[in-house]
């Protein structure tokens, strides 16, 4: 079984924290993760890596 991430957009809804510079991905919404790390942390846990 394989996880795939999907990441990417146009960086409007988190404007102005999200831009295309520094997209939503790499932001740390809530916790010490960005989202990215919180979602590979969650899909970790159902798929071994």
């Amino acid at each position: 079984m394989y996880g795939v991430i999907l990441a990417g957009g146009s960086g409007t809804r988190f404007w102005p924290l999200s831009r295309e510079e520094y997209p939503k991905q790499l932001l740390k919404i809530s916790g010490n993760q960005t989202l990215i790390q919180a979602t590979f942390s969650h899909v970790a846990d159902l798929i071994p890596s």
